[in-house]
């Protein structure tokens, strides 16, 4: 019988012992699942605090590129609006109050038609990036001669200038090279890449124009002498607003809008534009591709 109760005491404190040794066990696995949930959300909630914080610098710093690129493109718009403005008002006010010979004044009316063609030019620029802002495909499709399109914007660009035939070299094969697309946007856009290739030009420009086609797709190459372009501005030049900086004081003016305007031009015909450049006083070379008609 004592064997007995000592068998069922031991027992008893064996099975009392197991029960608090697995809820001990437990509580202690309960405690430290605890430390750990907490510890998790904690790890959660600090990555959403940080990449918050990441999500609203870069956001900032956007803003503040943003804001510096209207800023200049606002003091280049005053600029440009403004110069010729004030010259015309200046060779006015000239021929009003004296006596100017009149070779004189021829001179000073082909410098005042000039500065209205610079005004004329700059307000065109600001309504056609207004325009390049709507979505979807031009309307005016029409098919396009390419080749013909460019000898008469090469055309253009050399009276704007007053620049020889040897500055603008062009070449292109004898077969006709048609696309489908808005002639007056496509003029637009290769207009403002030969005003690139002039301005940024050195003091004798020297710019080759290269017409051909691949299997699909016409290609222009439009190749100048001028100060080059570092790698890394490659594909930033084609941002709204955005102008290479560092510029020397001689360095052209613009709005920073004419790369962007060929940008939305070109995409919108289902095409392709980029720039490519072996760096600093190496020249440039932009390349325009478009689907050729299948008509």
């Amino acid at each position: 019988m004592r064997r007995r109760k000592t068998a069922v005491f031991f027992l008893i404190l064996g099975i009392s012992l197991t029960v608090l040794a697995a809820v001990l066990n437990i509580g202690w696995i309960l405690l430290n699942l605890r430390e750990v949930v907490l510890l998790i959300f904690g790890v959660v909630f600090f990555a959403l605090i940080i990449t918050g914080l990441i999500l609203n610098t870069i956001f900032l710093v956007r803003e503040i590129r943003r804001n510096e690129q209207h800023d200049a493109f606002l003091n280049a718009v005053t600029h440009e609006l403004k110069t010729p403005i004030a010259s015309i008002r200046l060779y006015l006010e000239t021929l009003k109050t004296r006596e100017v010979a009149e070779a004189r004044k021829q001179e000073f009316y082909d410098v005042m038609l000039a500065d209205s063609d610079r005004l004329l030019g700059t307000v065109e620029q600001v309504l056609q990036a207004s325009r390049n802002k709507e979505k979807g495909r031009p309307t005016n499709i029409a098919e396009v001669d390419l080749g013909d399109l460019l000898t008469e914007t090469i055309g253009i660009t050399r009276t704007r200038y007053n620049i020889d035939n040897g500055t603008v070299r062009f070449a292109a094969p004898v077969d006709k090279i048609i696309v489908s697309g808005d002639r007056a946007d496509l003029q637009t856009a290769f207009s403002n890449l030969l005003d690139n290739a002039i301005k940024y030009s050195i003091e004798e420009p020297r710019i080759s124009v290269k017409l051909k086609t691949s299997t699909r797709n016409a290609e222009v190459y439009i190749k100048d002498n001028g100060k080059g372009l570092a790698k890394a501005e490659l594909k930033r030049i084609f941002k709204r607003f955005y102008r290479v900086p560092n510029s020397s004081p001689s360095a052209a003016k613009g709005t920073g809008l004419g790369l962007s305007i060929v940008r939305s031009i070109i995409e919108k015909h289902g095409g392709r534009v980029g720039a490519e450049s072996n760096g600093d006083g190496r020249g440039s070379t932009f390349f325009v591709r478009l689907p050729l008609s299948s008509k």
